[in-house]
């Protein structure tokens, strides 16, 4: 039944096609080519395939003639189906089902010489008859929808709504927002490291760079600061005070450890060592 809605469209064009007369079918193993006479085509020309709607159509012209005489039609309803049938023994050729204007119809070969050819026509219909379906789930799933009564979500008369965003009205004091807030400097960077000038500083000559003690500083390192100070800044004492003389005792040999065979009496006095020794 042909579809006289929507516009006619070309979707393949082969132009060389091979028609066969084939012999009734004898059983249901289907259709094979090599009971055709294949070296003896009935016809031979070009093909087109235009779809309309849901429909395709398989025109088989005559190449000799500029806009084409129609030699036969096959329309298409469905594919696979009894309009296009493949062989059993080979890719190449087809059975089609023709039709004429009075309603008669009659069934014959067709052959592609190239097997590129066999395939974009089965890829042709193929693809048109998948688009089909597509828009037959489309229409229903429409139609299914637009039964289910849809809720009215629009704004009635005077009614309003009120988005509370987070903090974008939060503001300073002195009025400017929030996010134009200035980020301070040197802001989530380390400091240098002691005795590191800044970048384009210029050294002042003659001066120390002597880094102040740091408000870190632990009670040892201050310790050892002012036990420094105070030993540079006051005079050593002088402890040397030459080497000891030991006087032998009078008489006696002259053995310098004479007097300490001895322990001095208590009521000895400090001019008993000598002048060289000093009583702790």
């Amino acid at each position: 039944m042909a579809d006289s809605s929507g516009y006619e469209s070309v979707i393949c064009v082969k132009p060389e096609v091979h028609v066969y007369r084939i012999p009734p079918r004898t059983s249901n193993r289907g259709y094979r080519a090599a009971d055709w006479k294949l070296d003896e085509p009935a016809w031979t020309g070009r093909m087109r395939i235009t779809s309309k709607g849901k429909m395709a159509y398989i025109r088989l012209e005559d190449a000799l003639c500029a806009p084409g005489e129609l030699f036969a039609q096959a329309p298409v309803e469905q594919y696979p189906g009894i309009a296009v049938e493949g062989v059993a023994d080979s890719s190449r050729y087809f059975v089609v089902r023709i039709e004429d204007g009075s309603g008669r119809h009659a069934f014959i070969g067709i052959g592609f010489a190239d097997r590129g050819d066999s395939f974009d026509f089965n890829v042709a219909l193929q693809d048109h008859f998948k688009w089909v379906r597509k828009e037959g789930e489309l229409a229903r799933e429409e139609a299914s929808q637009s039964s289910v009564p849809k809720l009215d979500l629009g704004f009635k008369e005077g009614q309003t709504i009120k988005i509370n965003i987070g903090n974008m009205k939060r503001k300073e004091k002195d009025g400017a927002p929030a996010a134009a807030r200035s980020r301070p400097a040197g802001s989530g960077l380390l400091p240098p490291p002691p005795g590191v000038k800044g970048a384009g500083s210029h050294p002042t000559p003659g001066a120390e760079a002597v880094q102040p003690p740091s408000t870190g500083t632990s009670l040892h390192s201050t310790l050892y600061f002012f036990i420094a100070l105070f030993l540079y800044s006051t005079p050593l004492l002088d402890f040397d005070l030459g080497p000891p003389t030991v006087q032998p005792s009078g008489g006696t040999s002259g053995d310098l450890w004479g007097d300490f065979t001895a322990a001095p009496s208590s009521g000895s006095s400090q001019d008993s060592f000598g002048p060289g020794w000093v009583q702790f």
